[in-house]
C-alpha cells in the first residue's frame, strides 16, 4: 500500500469517544444533576448506525426522573444534547435505557 492509502485508512478509524465529545460531556452533565445517583449515570457511544447514539443508562430508579412525565425531561434533554453535538459537526441520537 502506498502511504496515502494508509493515511487514508488512520482517518476512518475514529475513537468512538471522540466522535461527540461535547455532547457526552453534556449529556452527562445534565443527567448527572437529575439522578439521585450521579456515580451510576453512564454514557456511551455505539457509532453501528446510521448515525452515532448515546446510550444514557442510570441506577436503580433514576430512569423515570430523567424521562420525566410524558417525556418532556428525555425531549429537553435530547435537544440541548443534539444543540451541544452541533458543535462537533455530528448529528446524534439519544437512547435511555433501563437494566
Amino acid at each position: 500500500m502506498s502511504d496515502v492509502d494508509n493515511d487514508a485508512i488512520d482517518n476512518d478509524t475514529v475513537e468512538s469517544d471522540q466522535i461527540a465529545p461535547t455532547a457526552v460531556a453534556v449529556l452527562e452533565h445534565i443527567v448527572k444533576s437529575i439522578v439521585d445517583d450521579p456515580d451510576a449515570v453512564t454514557v456511551e457511544v455505539d457509532d453501528s448506525g446510521r448515525r452515532p447514539t448515546l446510550n444514557v443508562r442510570c441506577g436503580e430508579g433514576d430512569l423515570g426522573r430523567v424521562i420525566g412525565r410524558r417525556g418532556r425531561t428525555a425531549s429537553s434533554i435530547r435537544t440541548v444534547a443534539r444543540a451541544a453535538a452541533s458543535k462537533d459537526d455530528v448529528e446524534i441520537d439519544i437512547e435511555f435505557l433501563d437494566d
